[in-house]
């Protein structure tokens, strides 16, 4: 019962009253069975008054059994939405190197079939804790009612629970094996989704990745399905079965045997009757309680960061009036995944001055989205320090330093909401004065502080999502290869109008970037390698403004003389 001790933990006085309302009427449902058997069948004295009482006793327990389903339902839906709020607040607080080794397949998978499962569990959970109540109230009666009757039906019950243990245990297993599979089936559909431009034109890997990947995925969730229903049928029809079973047993231990007279075997028939459907009910919620504690399982092995309820910024000694940003020995490094290498970055040394305007370039592979990501903090660094105007950004600084940048990776992803400085709604002037200067003002709706459309062509977003970054007003812009899918009026425009534009307004540019006919616009120039970070200067800038190309090929020729 992890689920229940998980909500005990956030909900006790909550859930304390709805289990003593639950425990009263499993009381009370015995209760009226004993009043049943001993003013209605035994007695035919006052009947008239045993009927009012009855109907006051059925009223009672109307109250308190709805009182306890509809407590539970409204607390367990309550919890949910707080295991999702947290759920979500943990992952935007959760580093993206975590999130980048988790994958986005298994995080949708847990945000939507993990959260499901729980929710599911508490729609059930009633059932469960109703019948379980009322089972040991009514086992309570029967033992009082004739306690030989009673040991050899525990022993009966006993060997019922044992089987039906075993049941419970195969129904465990596979449910986990499902959950396991539902991972690889969500990894397929983000494959169909994300490749659709691809396997569209491409039929054999279309049919490859259904035969070999989806369909693989589909089937062990099928076979797992079906077998977790084979044995959750088995289970609850075990269970009916067997207490079928007890009422015959009952009265040839009475009447058979001369072990209890025959009214007690009625009352243990009766009583037995009564609770056979809320004990079935409750074997038909196991499954659900099972898969509810795997959705937990599965939500804590993500591993994600503590929560915290806020998302404000820590004081730190990081403001805006900064002049030196310094990575001093910065060393990251990317762990061997199978049979890929693994990759280090640096050391790298690399000191940025306020308001100047530095390009970076290197080959693919060279370190220089990684070096992006550490100088912004995505990244944490594996050795050295990151200074501001040589103060070392500690560990309670990373928030602050953040907050420095506003990006456009070559990953970016288009919001529609507006915000400017310090979260607040953007201003109108000037999210009109962007719109004019992106040539975007023609094409954009906007409404409410929100872009009504972002389907647009990739150099179109690029132009929306720098003027989102250029709306936060923050002081390093980060531009990872922006101007690579514009055209080249609008790439000239960037370089020879804006970047200026951006250093008279004291932004500090750090700009992945190839276009080596507009290095000159650089006040710095640098180049990954393998890792390591370089400083162009002098004949090797003039080279890298004329040939930036063919040294990256001359790069790639390398890589694939190596690789061959």
């Amino acid at each position: 019962m992890k689920l229940v001790r998980l909500v005990f933990q956030q909900y006790r006085w909550p859930l304390a009253w709805v289990l003593l309302l639950s425990v009263s009427s499993g009381l009370l449902s015995v209760g009226v069975i004993a009043f049943v058997n001993q003013r209605m069948i035994s007695s035919h004295e006052g009947l008239g008054t045993a009927l009012w009482q009855f109907g006051l006793m059925l009223a009672v327990l109307l109250a308190l059994a709805s009182g306890a389903s509809l407590s539970l339902t409204a607390l367990g839906h309550r919890f949910v939405y707080g295991l999702r709020r947290v759920m979500v607040k943990r992952l935007l607080d959760t580093h993206i190197e975590r999130i980048e080794s988790i994958g986005g397949a298994k995080i949708f998978a847990s945000l939507s079939s993990d959260i499901r499962a729980v929710t599911m569990a508490f729609v059930q959970l009633p059932d469960l804790i109703y019948g379980s109540v009322l089972s040991v109230a009514s086992f309570s009666y029967l033992a009082w009612l004739s306690p030989s009757l009673f040991i050899t039906t525990l022993c009966w019950m006993a060997f019922t629970l044992g089987v039906g243990w075993l049941l419970v245990g195969k129904l465990n297993a596979h449910i986990r094996a499902l959950r396991e599979s539902e991972d690889k089936l969500y990894q397929s559909y983000q494959g169909v989704i994300d490749g659709r431009k691809e396997l569209t034109l491409n039929r054999d890997r279309a049919r490859r990745l259904y035969d070999e990947t989806f369909d693989v995925a589909a089937q062990r969730y099928r076979e797992h399905f079906t077998l977790a229903d084979r044995y959750h049928g088995l289970a609850s029809n075990w269970a009916n079965i067997m207490v079928l079973g007890t009422i015959g047993l009952a009265f040839y231990l009475a009447n058979g045997l001369g072990w209890a007279p025959t009214e007690v075997a009625a009352t243990y028939a009766l009583t037995v009757l009564f609770m056979r459907t809320p004990l079935v009910l409750a074997v038909a919620a196991i499954p659900a309680q099972i898969s509810g504690r795997v959705a937990l399982d599965k939500v804590e092995s993500l591993a994600l960061a503590e929560h915290h309820e806020s998302f404000d910024v820590a004081p730190s000694h990081i403001a805006g009036h900064w002049q030196t940003l310094e990575l001093r020995d910065v060393e990251y490094h990317y762990a061997p995944q199978g049979d890929e290498p693994g990759f280090d970055v640096g050391p790298v040394n690399l000191t940025l001055r306020r308001g100047e305007t530095v390009f970076l370039m290197g080959g693919n592979g060279s370190g220089k989205s990684s070096l992006a990501r550490l100088l912004s903090g995505l990244y944490r660094p594996s050795a050295g320090a990151i200074l501001i105007d040589g103060q070392v950004i500690g560990s309670d600084d990373w928030l602050a330093y953040r907050q420095l940048f506003a990006s456009v990776f070559t990953d970016f992803h288009l919001f529609a909401q507006l915000l400017g400085a310090d979260g607040q709604n953007a201003d109108v002037a000037d999210v009109e004065h962007w719109l004019e200067k992106l040539h975007m003002k023609h094409k954009v709706q906007l409404a409410d502080g929100h872009l009504l459309d972002t389907r647009f062509s990739q150099g179109q977003r690029k132009r929306l999502a720098l003027m989102l970054a250029l709306l936060e007003k923050r002081d390093i812009l980060l531009l990872d290869e922006w101007a690579a899918d514009q055209d080249p009026l609008f790439r000239r425009f960037f370089y020879r109008e804006l970047l200026p534009m951006f250093k008279r307004a004291g932004v500090t540019v750090f700009a992945i970037s190839h276009d080596d006919p507009y290095f000159d616009l650089a006040d710095r120039l640098v180049k990954m390698e393998a890792g390591q970070l370089i400083e162009l200067q002098g004949d090797r800038r003039e080279n890298a403004s004329r040939d930036a190309v063919e040294e990256i090929g001359a790069a790639y020729r390398m890589k694939t003389v190596e690789t061959l």
